[in-house]
């Protein structure tokens, strides 16, 4: 057993100023520390009053450190999560592109066998494409793209043991009424993504995810506020959002925070493969993407994922919108596990995974502890004790 004492907590529904964690591979006991009594023999972390937060969740990654989902190489997958625990990533979505229909089916049974051996930190899939508008198609090949077909998609699922959880497509296309409910009969959550649906294809459809807000979606407009006003106005709505500065202002993050406050926002990277890596020319979806000076883009200058981390994405959206730390921990953590239904994960409470993340006041990361064991930082590179 292992104590982290002397922390201020953020659960995700409170904020502990002075208190203690007690966990094994799971929460045993979290509370102030007046209440706190040692167990003999049990190790102990002194956090010193500095922050302990819930691991976060990437809904939304391609890859990183050299690593990209669509590989399909467990290996590589099982090197993709032990890199982001040094961003204080407990949990991700392995996120996939628009690519020719084997190359999926690789990609989804290769995640399938490292969730079922439980070696990473994968909780699922992000079906990303290929049932998308071709004229919002952003990063994802043409060639690939296809109109919402059910058949194909259960066949993916079944690949996938059924861990596809989040899947990305267009509203507004032939096919995506049966589509939708398709996804949603396999507990999966559509998500409206590079589409040009109207908000009324949109509430036709009864879309509750966006994914990556703003960015390939019809734009909001005074006379039809489209997909990006859809997902603002609507209430019950979850938007990702990507706080890089690159793919949206600071102002429109802000702008964006304001309208859905911290309970329906979930902050994601949308990392690509050169995330971690020297600026250069990189791989994704089998296009040339190049990286420099934190942009990742095609040939032709759209934006093709990002290079950001997730912890500077919880550091980005404080300074962007002037939150706190405890909305933020919402952002990055406790609304997707509520929005997926990872029960175990997104807060810091009794029987929930030792998924947690100790902070210092810069707010970067000094340790992550998954399913109880602890991942120490130094330099921002992980060594497992």
């Amino acid at each position: 057993m292992t104590v982290i004492i002397n922390a201020r907590i953020y659960t995700g529904e409170k904020t502990i100023e002075d208190g203690f964690i007690r966990f094994g591979k799971t929460i045993e006991a979290i509370d102030y520390m007046s209440a706190f009594e040692a167990i003999a023999g049990e190790e102990t972390i002194d956090a010193n009053h500095q922050p302990v937060i819930p691991g976060m969740i990437d809904v939304h990654i391609h890859g990183g450190y050299d690593v990209d989902v669509m590989d399909g190489d467990a290996d590589s997958l099982r090197r993709l999560s032990r890199q982001m625990l040094q961003e204080g990533v407990t949990s991700f979505l392995a996120t996939t592109i628009t690519q020719e229909w084997n190359n999926i089916t690789r990609a989804l049974e290769t995640v399938r066998t490292v969730i079922e051996q439980e070696e990473t930190t994968i909780v699922g899939v992000h079906l990303e494409g290929p049932f998308i508008n071709p004229d919002y198609a952003g990063a994802q090949p043409h060639e690939y793209i296809v109109e919402p077909d059910v058949e194909q998609f259960l066949k993916w699922q079944e690949a996938a043991g059924n861990t596809i959880k989040l899947v990305t497509y267009a509203p507004e296309r032939p096919g995506a009424r049966a589509f939708e409910e398709a996804v949603r009969l396999t507990g999966a959550v559509p998500s409206a993504g590079h589409t040009d649906a109207t908000y009324t294809q949109n509430q036709a459809g009864r879309v509750l995810h966006g994914t990556h807000l703003y960015n390939q979606m019809r734009a909001l407009h005074h006379r039809e506020p489209g997909t990006v006003g859809y997902c603002l106005l609507t209430p019950e709505v979850h938007t990702e959002i990507i706080p890089d500065g690159i793919h949206s202002a600071p102002e429109m993050v802000d702008f964006a925070y304001r309208m859905k406050g911290a309970q329906r926002l979930i902050v994601i990277t949308d990392a690509m493969r050169a995330k971690g890596l020297a600026d250069g020319e990189y791989e994704l979806g089998g296009q040339a993407v190049f990286v420099q000076d934190g942009a990742a883009r095609l040939a032709n200058g759209s934006l093709a994922g990002s290079v950001l981390t997730m912890d500077a994405a919880l550091r980005n959206i404080i300074a962007y919108t002037g939150c706190t730390l405890e909305d933020a921990v919402r952002m990055t953590s406790v609304n997707a596990a509520n929005e997926l239904q990872l029960t175990q994960k997104g807060s810091l409470a009794i029987g929930k995974d030792a998924d947690i993340v100790l902070l210092d006041e810069a707010l970067q990361v000094q340790e992550t502890i998954h399913r109880g064991t602890r991942h120490r930082i130094t330099n921002g590179k992980e060594s497992t004790s």
